[in-house]
């Protein structure tokens, strides 16, 4: 599979409460521009919104977020996960997560949790908190010492502020939620998921 981090400029990140609602989102994401979708781990409807949408929408790559012990990398990759995304990392986790086979996002927030990861070979990294963690400004400082490390910056970040995250040349992508406005959700307004999703595929041209 292409890098997890050069499928699309944006990746949403779904938490969902009935997995019924899954195939329909995330047909709205693949049809305006965002076929990787992170549903996370928050949920009981989790591991059948991703196992229904690998089995039901083949232009999706779905992954599996908040994935935090060595079960959830198992249930994830049982339930079909196209990758693994984790807001931190345990040498545990990581074994897990390396030895599922699936491609995978560990989460960092400091330069050390960075040169750790790549001593262990692992270049592609979700940078968490990205805004409560240094943002832009951070991401930059790391990229003269740490030019081999790339990033998916998640966590507060909002259609105004990707660009200056997507300008960086260690970022390969960002994670966000505001193509899911929660009152489309609720409204099951696929067409305006649609919509913002387009908006936001755009946004690396």
């Amino acid at each position: 599979m292409t890098s997890v981090l050069d499928l699309a400029p944006v990746v949403p990140v779904v938490v969902l409460d009935d997995a019924a609602d899954a195939v329909p989102l995330a047909r709205a994401l693949v049809a305006g521009g965002l076929p990787a979708i992170e549903v996370t781990l928050r949920t009981p409807a989790a591991l059948d919104a991703i196992r229904a949408i690998a089995d039901e929408v083949p232009d999706a790559v779905v992954g599996a977020g908040t994935v935090i012990s060595p079960r959830s990398v198992a249930d994830a990759a049982a339930a079909g996960a196209g990758f693994l995304v984790s807001p931190g990392w345990t040498d545990a986790l990581l074994d897990a997560m390396a030895m599922s086979g699936v491609p995978f996002l560990p989460g960092v927030s400091t330069a050390s949790e960075v040169v750790a990861l790549l001593e262990r070979g692992v270049t592609e990294m979700k940078f968490f908190p990205a805004e409560a963690s240094g943002g832009t400004p951070y991401l930059t400082s790391l990229a003269g010492p740490l030019p081999q490390a790339r990033f998916c910056p998640t966590g507060g970040i909002s259609l105004a502020s990707a660009p200056s995250y997507l300008a960086l040349r260690n970022v390969g992508c960002v994670g966000g939620t505001w193509m899911l406005p929660p009152d489309a959700l609720a409204a099951r307004d696929w067409d305006r998921v649609e919509s913002l999703a387009r908006e936001a595929s755009g946004l690396r041209a």
